[in-house]
């Protein structure tokens, strides 16, 4: 089938990734199973799918080292599937680059709507779905400029000091919607609501993490470093949320 969208299930529990696979198969998306952490390695760079279901205990390599390594060159979607409800596990993933989390038992409804939202924002384009957060913006032009900093819509792509800069799914989307807003205090509730959909718990630490990842990617080799000071670029309004700062890249 053409314009098939392909998932990569790493699962090493043969029944439930048999019932995944079988479940997605008959929605329409190509799936390649495996149930070992460095086969899945070699499959995410050899087939480059366009979503990751990333099992978090797994024979080979754990879950959250497959997604340390495969991550820095990988910027398609990954959800980490856990069978322990431990928010530590989720900061871990999270901070290793997955976009989603996910705890056993599997619901196939939360499962396909997790799935159909990363897959809508990473293959949006000037003309997405006005579901879409960036498609909503009225500042939207696909692409702004901050010196040294350009940031495209339309690709998904960042260079920074004629640089490529590898951003998953959520943290190009963090990172738009900031950039959007440059001089202004963007709050976390605004951040949640515009790029998950729902209102904010208080407790949902995912956008921390995201915006701590993107300060790391934005310390950019190319960038003086004696005079460049990453975090100063997205500032925390303690209180109140986060700050793009425009004249400082």
């Amino acid at each position: 089938m053409e314009n098939q969208q392909h998932i990569l299930l790493v699962e090493d529990e043969q029944s439930l990734s048999d019932w995944i696979a079988e479940y997605l198969t008959m929605r329409g998306f190509k799936v390649t199973q495996t149930a070992r952490g460095d086969d899945a390695v070699t499959l995410i760079q050899s087939l480059n799918p366009d979503l990751v279901l990333l099992d978090g205990m797994l024979p080979g390599m754990d879950g959250v080292d497959v997604c340390k390594t495969v991550r820095p060159e990988f910027s398609n979607a990954i959800i980490m599937i856990t069978a322990r409800d431990e928010e530590a596990d989720e900061v871990l993933g999270l901070e290793m680059g997955a976009d989603d989390f996910l705890v056993k038992p599997i619901r196939a409804r939360a499962l396909l709507s997790r799935i159909k939202i990363l897959l809508n924002k990473q293959n949006q384009t000037s003309s997405a779905p006005s579901d879409d957060p960036l498609a909503n913006d009225p500042s939207n032009d696909n692409e702004l400029r901050f010196n040294k900093l350009i940031i495209n819509a339309s690709t998904r792509q960042v260079t920074l000091a004629d640089e490529q800069i590898n951003l998953s799914t959520k943290e190009f989307d963090v990172l738009w919607l900031l950039a959007n807003r440059a001089g202004q205090v963007v709050s976390r509730e605004q951040l949640v609501t515009d790029l998950r959909g729902f209102e904010y718990d208080g407790f949902d630490r995912s956008i921390d993490l995201q915006v701590s990842r993107l300060r790391k990617k934005l310390n950019g080799k190319n960038v003086d470093k004696s005079t460049d000071n990453q975090t100063d670029r997205i500032k925390t309004i303690w209180g109140k949320g986060y700050l793009f700062v425009k004249d400082v890249w």
